[in-house]
């Protein structure tokens, strides 16, 4: 069994598509073809279809025109392993896009991403509650999110 999560386009599919694999080590383009028939999107061959992997996740893009906008009910979490690697990714995506609170960002074709450390996980799992306390209280704060505060603020300095 295989499980793909679909991303309808609007427009630009391919251009988001190249820059999601771009920036995700492991990433790539597994196939991108045309429907061949007419459809309720269009004639043949104006609806374009490509399939590709983020990680170890798998993922197909369709871009057939208007249907219903990107919002919050879907989005992509990518957990950066260090503080260079999530400034990156967070520059990369926020370009053209708008960026929101607690390392949430909405990419400029409308997806939302929540950019966030591998560490931030580590400390919100922390046994104290005063730790999870205080690192949740930190992240409310940010918009991009940055290792060394939250670390701060587990240790309640």
């Amino acid at each position: 069994m295989k499980v793909t999560q679909h991303l309808w386009f609007e427009k630009d599919m391919a251009a988001a598509v190249s820059l999601y694999t771009s920036l995700i080590p492991g990433s790539k383009v597994v196939r991108s073809s045309a429907v061949m028939a007419d459809n309720p999107s269009g004639p043949a061959g104006s609806v374009r279809m490509m399939s590709f992997t983020l990680g170890d996740q798998n993922y197909m893009a369709i871009e057939a025109g208007p249907l219903d906008p990107f919002n919050h009910a879907f989005s992509i979490m990518v957990e950066c392993d260090t503080q260079a690697e999530l400034d990156r990714l967070w520059d990369a995506l926020k370009a053209g896009g708008a960026v929101e609170q607690c390392g949430w960002l909405r990419d400029r074709w409308g997806l939302s991403w929540q950019i966030a450390p591998r560490r931030l996980g580590e400390l919100m799992s922390d046994p104290d509650p005063q730790v999870v306390r205080r690192v949740t209280e930190q992240m409310m704060r940010m918009v991009k999110l940055d290792i060394a505060p939250l670390e701060a603020a587990a240790k309640g300095s």
